[in-house]
């Protein structure tokens, strides 16, 4: 099955743009700033910013909860709901502590790794089988940096983890498309190739 949602995790309000448990949403809002005509918009009944749009020629959700982190999965279940969009259809795109900065993938399923936007998604849609695009952010203990994870991810990254994030966003953006169609091995191939 192709997919027909994007959702971009991250936490709502100015304080929290540039950190980088937004990694989410910095994707979705580059997705939908490629792409003639699309603006997210507020929609209440979501408690989200949401857009439709098309991509490769399929129509395509776009989606940022505005619920904070923890509660993600409310946007994610009401819209999946409404549309009659399956959890196969469905790609989450979130920051990744396991994953170093520079560094993007795409995986099916699995825990949530401790990142509480994907337990809420995974509560909400009763199951784990859902697509996730996790981009690295590094650790606090790989980046030598005596922080707890919150701190961390609540954090902005500093210029050089920046550089490296938005260069596999990037990447990232590139094979879009092929997840639209429907493309997923594709897709994952030129993603997890290093260049």
């Amino acid at each position: 099955m192709p997919i027909r949602l994007i959702v971009g995790l991250g936490n709502p309000g100015p304080e929290y743009e540039q950190t980088r448990h937004n990694a989410g949403f910095w994707l979705v809002d580059n997705l939908a700033g490629s792409l003639p005509g699309c603006r997210l918009q507020r929609e209440a009944r979501f408690k989200a910013l949401a857009a439709k749009t098309r991509i490769a020629g399929e129509e395509i959700w776009l989606l940022e909860p505005q619920t904070f982190m923890n509660l993600s999965g409310q946007a994610v279940g009401a819209l999946a709901r409404f549309y009659k969009i399956g959890p196969d259809e469905i790609l989450v795109v979130h920051d990744e502590l396991d994953l170093a900065p520079g560094i993007a993938k795409i995986k099916k399923g699995g825990s949530s790794g401790g990142h509480n936007g994907l337990k809420d998604i995974t509560a909400a849609l009763g199951t784990q089988e859902y697509w996730r695009l996790r981009i690295g952010v590094g650790h606090p203990r790989t980046q030598n940096l005596n922080q707890s994870v919150i701190d961390y991810v609540l954090n902005r990254p500093r210029k050089e983890e920046q550089n490296l994030i938005n260069q596999a966003l990037e990447r990232s953006l590139e094979v879009i498309p092929l997840l639209c169609e429907g493309k997923f091995d594709a897709a994952m191939v030129r993603l997890h190739t290093v260049r």
